[in-house]
């Protein structure tokens, strides 16, 4: 579903509009040009990123446009000598503009790895280079939290968990993107309710302190709500004596079966966990509530959680909220977006573009990308090649892959997917993207499948003539500095 309702032509930096104009003044505006969406370092000390936002971008793309209100804001920029940043001329032709280009990318939910283009643009120049900005925003944050979320999930080692960051996000927008992210990296549910009604994301939650503070007593506070909702009793047992709120939980809950009821369980959110929980399953089960939750909270990321799991604790319901939603040890991914190509109409061929650095890390792939993922027979990922498509008819002309460790690998005898699919081509939509439970799928898949996979061993790298086409700009380029 669409998140929003107005023109987002401004959603962008002042540079690449600035950038934009000098295109259309220096007449390169609509030369045909290829960017691609990579990152650079794995976050969180980890293996591997969640790619996420894909489907956002798609909506973005369809609706990108200059409104009225945004042209006449445009008109008004002025520079330096107080005169206007824009000629009107060139505002007149923003407000003209529309996504015309073809864009592949790795569906939702894929695992990836650094330097691996995960988007291609292929468009005129004007319309790639202002679409950088948004685009960056809505895959870098939410792969980030996708990341962040299969991380979380898998130390949970299959307990159910949930997503509880919304009063923590940044911002309203920063929690609608991180619920949906969250839940494509394998959280079983959101509190935030509106990313429910836009994301189809299953919603839990029950009461907080509140609720029981704004009683005379603790059981006041458990026999009035179970009243009021008693298909939907967790109760948050922690806000005087964590103990003796187990014991009136339980109380209420024999209540609840009387009626026909059943107490879904309890939730503690302070304290020793490890102490408490155990405490409080043992009370649950003697008194006939062994199938009761223990839903745990209190600041949670996938190391405490490991180590609570590791102590022995008691719980099998996780709600993470801020180290989630905000990826609080690493709160941006690395993503970049370079252009890679220019098509030359008079020559009717593509110019490869290079980015050097005296930093390694930061030097480019030049030419128009495919990303090659070969698996073995069983279906365990074999490798990752990326190769020049040039033309989107032609295979790889060699199986080497020369990897970014400096090792070559031979992938000619594996199955293999192209990991980069049509989205959209000339300015029309040409995919539908999977329901948010189909990339949830995926997802959890795919992590489950790289759980077996050295990841120090795992060949990753360019196919062997795209790293020799890549090596020779390297030395062209410095041939023509001397």
């Amino acid at each position: 579903m669409q998140r929003y309702s107005t023109a987002l032509g401004l959603l962008t930096d002042l540079y690449q509009i600035t950038m934009a104009y000098g295109y259309w003044k220096a007449g390169k505006a609509e030369q045909r040009a290829v960017f691609h969406w990579f990152y650079r370092r794995n976050p969180f000390q980890g293996d591997f990123v969640v790619a996420c936002g894909f489907a956002e971008v798609m909506d973005f793309c369809e609706r990108w446009h200059f409104s009225a209100e945004d042209l006449a804001y445009l008109a008004k920029l002025t520079g330096n000598d107080g005169k206007a940043l824009f000629e009107q001329a060139f505002i007149d032709y923003l407000g003209e503009l529309r996504f015309t280009g073809s864009v592949h990318a790795v569906e939702e939910g894929t695992v990836v790895f650094p330097h691996e283009p995960l988007v291609r643009i292929d468009a005129p120049l004007i319309q790639g280079q202002l679409l950088e900005t948004p685009l960056l925003a809505i895959m870098n944050f939410q792969s980030l939290v996708a990341t962040k979320a299969a991380r979380v999930v898998d130390a949970a080692r299959g307990d159910a968990v949930l997503e509880f960051g919304l009063r923590r996000a940044q911002s309203i927008d920063g929690g609608l993107s991180a619920s949906r992210a969250a839940y494509i990296g394998g959280v079983d549910a959101t509190s935030n309710v509106l990313a429910g009604r836009l994301f189809d994301i299953p919603l839990r939650g029950t009461h907080a302190h509140s609720w029981v503070m704004s009683f005379d007593t603790e059981i006041a506070a458990f026999e009035t709500y179970a009243q009021t909702m008693p298909n939907n009793c967790v109760f948050l047992v922690d806000t005087y004596d964590t103990v003796e709120g187990v014991k009136k939980a339980i109380e209420v809950g024999h209540k609840l079966r009387e009626r026909g009821y059943e107490l879904q369980g309890i939730r503690l959110d302070s304290g020793d966990l490890v102490a408490l929980s155990r405490a409080a399953r043992k009370l649950l089960d003697e008194a006939g509530f062994p199938k009761a939750s223990i839903v745990a909270s209190d600041d949670l990321n996938e190391y405490r959680i490991a180590e609570l799991k590791d102590k022995g604790a008691a719980i099998n319901v996780w709600g993470v909220g801020t180290q989630l939603v905000t990826a609080y040890d690493q709160p941006a991914l690395g993503g970049v977006y370079k252009l890679a190509a220019l098509f030359d109409e008079n020559t009717q061929s593509w110019t490869h573009k290079i980015k050097l650095s005296e930093n390694p890390i930061k030097v480019s792939t030049p030419g128009i990308l495919q990303l090659r993922r070969y698996s073995l027979t069983d279906g365990k990922p074999f490798g990752d090649m990326i190769w020049n498509v040039q033309d989107s008819s032609e295979q790889p002309p060699s199986s080497l892959i020369q990897c970014f460790d400096g090792r070559t690998v031979v992938a000619e005898t594996r199955h293999y997917e192209d990991l980069l699919v049509p989205i959209f081509e000339q300015g029309r939509r040409v995919y539908e993207p999977p329901t948010i439970h189909a990339s949830r799928e995926r997802a959890r898949k795919q992590v489950q499948q790289y759980r077996r996979v050295n990841f120090g061993l795992y060949p990753l790298g360019l196919e062997q003539n795209l790293s020799e086409l890549k090596l020779s700009l390297i030395r062209q380029w410095k041939k023509s500095e001397k």
